[in-house]
């Protein structure tokens, strides 16, 4: 799998000539507007590998978020405002979407990509992810871009090797500082934890000082409550 990326990685960079970019765009509105009207309809349409194209292991959809600093925000609101890039299920379609996104580099203000296995939203409450927590890193400006693509990469090319552990990760761009995390099913499961933690620092070329704190979700939603002085809400 890591050879498959290798050798895409290289014919897919993104470098498009302006006519392909338009033809993208278009594409990509002619997918939405039918995307739009198959969901009306009650009638999802699988996302499946083309043709010659690499499959991946699992489907995975691409999610972007960005709110106020400060503002409250329900579970209810979360949820309304986490946006769908998409959902691919081969390396091909990944490179499609990835080669045309705005690097976390690049982001500004309160912005968060997130990149999940599909069927599951990027947030404490959903049914896979409730009983799980995630790694988290706190990185100093100018690394967000570099360690966000080496993380999906592994994550894409199963890596981690923890069988269906892995349910997703974010990228959360902030005004000091900017924070990845990879999310797991099982905070209990001390053993995948600590795998997942070893296989982060590897990928991600971390120095071995570099602070890594795991946290539960069950604890995340506590903390969330506490702070902002609600019950039965979360936020980010």
């Amino acid at each position: 799998m890591n050879n498959k990326f290798d050798a895409l990685k290289d014919d897919d960079s993104g470098d498009h000539d302006q006519n392909e970019e338009n033809s993208t765009q278009k594409d990509g509105e002619k997918e939405k507007t039918d995307r739009d009207k198959s969901q009306s309809s009650g009638k999802r349409k699988a996302v499946v590998p083309g043709p010659a194209e690499h499959p991946l292991q699992y489907n995975y959809t691409f999610w972007y978020s960005r709110r106020t600093p400060g503002r409250p925000t329900s579970s209810q609101s979360y949820e309304q405002n986490i946006k769908q890039i998409g959902t691919f299920a081969s390396v091909e379609q990944f490179w499609k979407f990835y080669s045309h996104m705005v690097r976390p580099g690049d982001l500004t203000g309160h912005s968060d990509f997130h990149l999940f296995k599909e069927g599951i939203k990027p947030m404490w409450e959903d049914d896979a992810n409730k009983n799980g927590g995630k790694w988290i890193i706190r990185l100093r400006k100018g690394l967000a871009s570099r360690c966000w693509e080496n993380l999906i990469l592994a994550m894409l090319g199963e890596q981690f090797m923890v069988g269906e552990e892995i349910c997703g990760a974010v990228v959360s761009v902030r005004f000091q500082e900017d924070i990845i995390s990879i999310w797991n099913k099982t905070a209990s499961d001390q053993a995948t934890t600590a795998r997942i933690r070893d296989t982060l620092r590897r990928v991600l070329n971390l120095p071995p000082n570099t602070i890594m704190e795991y946290k539960t979700h069950t604890d995340s939603i506590k903390a969330w409550e506490e702070f902002h002085g609600l019950v039965n809400s979360s936020g980010r």
